[in-house]
Formats: C-alpha cells, sequence, structure tokens
C-alpha cells in the first residue's frame, strides 16, 4: 500500500545489518519508493553521497567502515534530505548533526512512513 507523496520517491538506504536492510527495503517499496542500495560500507556509501542519484537518505549511524556522519556532510552540502538511524540519543551525535531528523530502533512501519514524509516534505522546501 502506497503512502501519499512517497509514490516513485527514491531514496538511498544505508545499513550493514543484512535483515534489517531487507526488511527496510520491503517496507520502502510497499510505500511506493524506489530503494538505491541497500548500501553496507562506509566507502560505498560515501560514493552514492557523492554522485549518486536520490531524493532522501536513511543512514544507519555506525556501518562496515566507521561512523555515517562523512557522508551525512556529504548530503548536506548536496542539499539531500536525509534521516540518521539508530538507537542512540541524539546527544551521541555531532553537534553538526543533531538537528537532523532520526529514525529511532526500532522502529515501527508508522515512524518510517512519518520520517519518509518528513524528508520528503524538505524537499519542497528546499
Amino acid at each position: 500500500m502506497g503512502i501519499d507523496g512517497l509514490a516513485g520517491c527514491r531514496v538511498l538506504v544505508v545499513e550493514d545489518e543484512p535483515l534489517l536492510a531487507i526488511e527496510l527495503e520491503g517496507l520502502l517499496q510497499e510505500f511506493g519508493c524506489v530503494v538505491v542500495g541497500p548500501v553496507s560500507s562506509l566507502a560505498r556509501a560515501l560514493q552514492l553521497a557523492q554522485d549518486g542519484s536520490f531524493d532522501v537518505a536513511l543512514l544507519d549511524v555506525v556501518i562496515r567502515g566507521g561512523d555515517v556522519y562523512p557522508v551525512a556532510d556529504l548530503l548536506i552540502a548536496r542539499g539531500i534530505p536525509f534521516a540518521l538511524a539508530s538507537g542512540y540519543s541524539k546527544s551521541a551525535f555531532p553537534e553538526r548533526l543533531r538537528q537532523y531528523p532520526r529514525l529511532l530502533k526500532p522502529f515501527t512501519r508508522s515512524d518510517m512512513a512519518d520520517t519518509l514524509t518528513l524528508l520528503r516534505g524538505a524537499l519542497s522546501v528546499s
């Protein structure tokens, strides 16, 4: 069942836990989104953040290769909305990233829909 406003939204998924990546991919497809990835390594995430084609991104904070913060910095520079997916509180993030949306793990279908709707809305503001 698609979610209003999300059909065709291209979502970069950076997640290194295989089962969670599969779950995210399925859920995003149910919402009508087009999944870019899932990406499980920092090197590949950095490459896509630099020159990939997508509308929004969901970034697992800790992935193979380190923290995802350099990816977030590239997305900020490109003006691409993103959410940090983590079980950590925002106070654990670097100060510069605390203002960005956080998808609290474990998340529900509703949490995911709300986060994507928020990110998609940021596209029309920029």
